[in-house]
């Protein structure tokens, strides 16, 4: 399983959040866009909660 790379995944949700703002993206694009939004989200979450986590157990 391939790293979860916290900076790329951010820079995606901005690109994502550009283009639902775009006027000229389509509602059916808008629904992917959406969804994928979502599950960066999640993936960002639970990499921040791993990594509280961590520090926490580490003092």
């Amino acid at each position: 399983m391939e790293k979860f790379d916290y900076t790329k995944a951010m820079a995606e949700l901005e690109e994502i959040a550009r283009k639902v703002e775009d006027p000229k993206t389509s509602l059916d694009d808008i629904g992917g866009l959406v969804k994928r939004s979502k599950e960066l989200i999640k993936a960002c979450r639970d990499y921040l909660r791993t990594v509280r986590e961590s520090i926490e157990e580490a003092k």
